[in-house]
């Protein structure tokens, strides 16, 4: 049996031919998919930047201690988070005992320079006498030993005196520098020894970075080096490198770097933050990060070519700085970079560009 196919290719043609002379089906196939956004590549000057991570510490602490012993403590005037100026009393201790010791100081002060204003008077005597013969050579030698005695005892006595009067003084806790009160160990009633820690303060309310860096970047970081730290507050705190450890710590494999930062930040202590060590500025060529398109895990960026279509190109990026991402190749100076809707692009697209960069 003969089998004919002529009217099936008479009918695929009558469909093509229809298509064909179609304008409107034609016309279709060639409007842009999607109104996209496009910008150029920036040159712009960055940092190159080591990442760290650290605590916030006190730059340094104060220890305020007791400086005398068995005494008890009678009043407290401050407590944690306190600013304190150099000098202010931050607690009292009983001074009574020591008031009745100081009086009794005070008496034997009186004492002993009665006791030396009558040596004196001797030893005046004496000394007119010894020329006469009238008093013997001994009893003139012990008329000047007892004016030596008695001025060497008053000078003991004052000797003491003013050591009740430090011990007088020492009831009163003082702040030994500007700063805010950190701890409070000092309670109410409590029998202090020496060296009783009673508070510990921040040293002039000023705070650092204890940033942990690897061995390997450490000799690339010099004192003076600029740091940005994150996670303070809203706004981007930067300090400055004052300190560079000696050593690398055994536990942790990793070294520590000392960043001062400024007072108006006020970070609080024990908070972990991470941040960079800025080395040295260099050029990149930076686009918007909105640009960038990942596909199995690979970065692309779309650029419009001169008849407005979409082409895809495979990038490698590098630093970024804020809503700014290097592409270290790729990528020309001149290119004009889809920075929004790429994700529902494919390559050849035809775009509608909104404020167009030509």
């Amino acid at each position: 049996m003969r089998r004919y196919f002529i009217p099936s290719t008479l009918a695929l043609s009558a469909v093509w031919l229809t298509i064909g002379s179609n304008p409107s089906v034609s016309q279709q196939a060639d409007l842009p998919s999607l109104t996209v956004s496009v910008s150029m590549p920036q040159q712009l000057e960055w940092a190159e930047t080591v990442s760290a991570s650290g605590w916030i510490r006190p730059w340094q602490e104060g220890v305020i201690a007791s400086q005398i012993s068995g005494l008890q403590i009678a009043e407290i005037l401050v407590d944690m988070g306190a600013v304190v100026k150099k000098g202010d009393i931050l607690a009292t201790l009983s001074n009574d005992s020591v008031k009745a010791n100081m009086r009794k100081q005070t008496a034997a002060v009186e004492t002993a320079k009665a006791s030396l204003s009558k040596a004196r008077s001797d030893a005046d005597r004496a000394r007119r006498m010894s020329a006469s013969g009238a008093m013997s050579e001994e009893k003139i030698v012990d008329y000047l030993a007892n004016e030596q005695t008695a001025t060497a005892s008053l000078a003991a006595e004052e000797a003491a005196l003013d050591g009740e009067k430090i011990k007088l003084e020492q009831t009163t806790i003082r702040a030994v520098d500007d700063g805010v009160i950190t701890s409070r160990s000092a309670e109410l009633g409590a029998v202090v020894s020496t060296g009783t820690e009673m508070f510990r303060m921040n040293r002039q309310q000023r705070t650092e970075w204890q940033a942990e860096v690897s061995p390997q970047d450490l000799t690339r970081i010099s004192e003076g080096m600029t740091a940005q730290i994150n996670g303070i507050s809203e706004t981007v705190v930067r300090g400055t490198v004052r300190l560079i450890a000696p050593s690398i710590e055994t536990d942790t494999g990793r070294a520590t770097v000392y960043i001062a930062l400024p007072k108006d930040a006020r970070p609080r202590s024990g908070t972990y933050v991470s941040g960079t060590i800025e080395l040295r500025t260099s050029q990149a060529l930076a686009i918007q990060d909105t640009a960038l398109v990942y596909r199995d895990g690979i970065a692309y960026v779309f650029v419009a070519d001169n008849q407005d279509r979409a082409r895809r190109f495979r990038v490698a990026t590098g630093r970024r700085n804020g809503d700014k991402v290097e592409i270290l190749s790729g990528l020309s100076a001149d290119a004009r970079i889809v920075t929004s809707g790429g994700t529902f692009l494919s390559d050849g697209d035809l775009v509608r560009i909104e404020a167009a960069v030509r």
